[in-house]
Formats: structure tokens, sequence, C-alpha cells
């Protein structure tokens, strides 16, 4: 009796042994023993294995954003109106920006009469738009053309925002560096790389800002024209005393350009008279010994 309960406790120390034994070998502990913790970068070549890490992330982050954000677009648009008054047309237009929380880019005029003519570039917020357009339409006697383009930038855009937090995300880690470095041949090439990664955020910033400027702006290029009635009997601008100024003009420099040819002949005749007379006696000697 005794013998076979010592037999039996002995099973029971031997199978509590095993079972630790067989679970410290199952098949997933030697997949977590093969990942390594990267280490601190102690030095600026350490660094680069963290940056690498750093924008395997910033991309992962930006491909969560493109599907978060709302599509980026840009729009743009090109108007051209017959009006009764390019002038007053003008500003109206300029009224009206102004009222749709919009401001002018630029504007210019030029001519007169039937030739006047007038360029004018807004912007107008994004969801004004189409209210823009449909308010100009309204100015004109007609419109001769329009156009309209879209520009989607949301790809762009959400490149632009993972460049930014890989590039946020390197320069942290290069001061993290700066903090470390004892020596000054480390802390001057630091240095260097953080002046190049700072210039490249600020103009990875640029961008980003450029392109919600434009997109929440659209622009919109307006051409004025007045409605033709017919050539008048008289050009505009035309002057009778402007007329008569021109020819007397027109006179006093064919005068000029006379006096000179003659001061220049003047000037050369003893040359030209020179070399004709000698030319002439050559002939005249010539003829006469023949004879």
């Amino acid at each position: 009796m005794n013998r076979r309960l010592m037999i039996i406790v002995g099973l029971l120390l031997l199978v509590t042994i095993l079972i630790p034994t067989a679970c410290s070998q199952a098949p997933w502990q030697s997949d977590v023993d093969q990942i390594k913790t990267p280490s601190a970068p102690a030095s600026l070549a350490g660094a680069e294995g963290v940056i690498a890490i750093s924008r395997e992330v910033a991309i992962g982050n930006g491909a969560l954003l493109a599907i978060s954000h709302e599509r980026i677009i840009v729009r743009n648009g090109d108007i051209s109106l017959v009006v009764e008054n390019v002038v007053d047309t003008r500003d109206e237009i300029i009224h009206l920006a102004e009222g749709l929380g919009g401001f002018i880019v630029s504007s210019f005029i030029d001519g007169e009469g039937q030739n006047i003519r007038s360029n004018i570039t807004v912007r107008v917020p994004d969801e004004e738009f189409q209210s823009a357009l449909s308010e100009l339409r309204k100015l004109a006697i007609r419109v001769e053309s329009e156009s309209t383009n879209s520009r989607d930038v949301t790809e762009e855009y959400t490149d632009l925002g993972a460049r930014l937090k890989n590039a946020e995300a390197t320069e942290k880690q290069y001061l993290a560096l700066l903090d470390k470095a004892t020596n000054t041949e480390d802390m001057l090439k630091i240095y260097d790389a953080l002046s190049r990664i700072r210039r490249e955020i600020e103009q990875i910033k640029g961008q980003i800002q450029y392109l919600e400027r434009t997109s929440s702006m659209s622009l919109i290029s307006i051409q004025l024209k007045p409605q033709g009635t017919g050539s008048g009997l008289v050009t505009p601008g035309w002057s009778i005393l402007e007329a008569l100024k021109s020819a007397i003009r027109a006179l006093v420099t064919f005068g000029q350009g006379l006096v000179t040819i003659l001061i220049w002949i003047l000037l050369f005749l003893p040359i030209w008279g020179t070399t004709l007379g000698v030319i002439f006696w050559y002939v005249r000697r010539r003829r006469r010994t023949q004879t």
C-alpha cells in the first residue's frame, strides 16, 4: 500500500515538472524571443536606425490621415463678360467679392471708349464659388465664355502631413542626441543635421499653408468689355490740334534729316572730289593714248 502511494506521488511530481517545461517550449514563445527591442542611440550613426523607424510610423499615420480627411479641392474659374459700363461693373465686382468674404488679387483697366477693357482677379471662399459665378453672370449683358476647373490635392496634402510628422520626429531625435553628445565633432554634425531638418520643416509647412489657402479661397479671373455700338465718326481721343502738331513734328524731322545729309556731303566733298578727279584724269589719259 505504501509502495503504491509512493509511486503515485512520484508520478504527480514528474507531471508537475514536465508541464512548465513543455509550456516554455511553446511555438509563440520562440517568436517573441526573436523580437529585439532597439537600443537607444548612443551616437549620430546610431540615430539613423531610429529615424528610419520614425519614418515608417509617420507613413502609417499618413495613411490614416488620408482616410479621415475630407477631399481637398482647389477650384479656379474664368469668365468673360460683355457689360454696359466697364468701370462701374468693375466696382460692383469689387464690392461683390468683399461682400462674400473674399478680396481682390489684381485689377487692370486699359483703353477708352469702345476700346476699354478690364481684367480683374478675385478670391472668394470656396463655399461661395458657385454663388460668385452666378452673381457675376447677373452683371453682364451677355456671357461670352466661362470655364471652371478643379484639382484634387488631397493626396499631396496628406503626403505633406506625413512628411511633416516625420521631420518633426527626426528633429526631436537629433535634439535628444545633442543632449547626450560630449564630443565637439559629434555636436557640430548634429547641429548641421538639425539645420537641414528645420529647413525641410519650414518648406513643408509653407507648402501645406499654400494648399490650405488655395483650397479655402477659390480664384476667379474676370474679363470685362463694353457692348459694341458701332464705330463713331471720329476715333476716340482724336484732336485736330494734336494732328497739326504731329504733322509739324514730321516736317521738322524731315528737314533735320535733309540738313544732316547735306552736312555729310559737304564734309566728305574734298575726298569724293579728289577721288572723282583722279578717276576722270586717268580715263581721259587712257583715251588719248589709244588714239
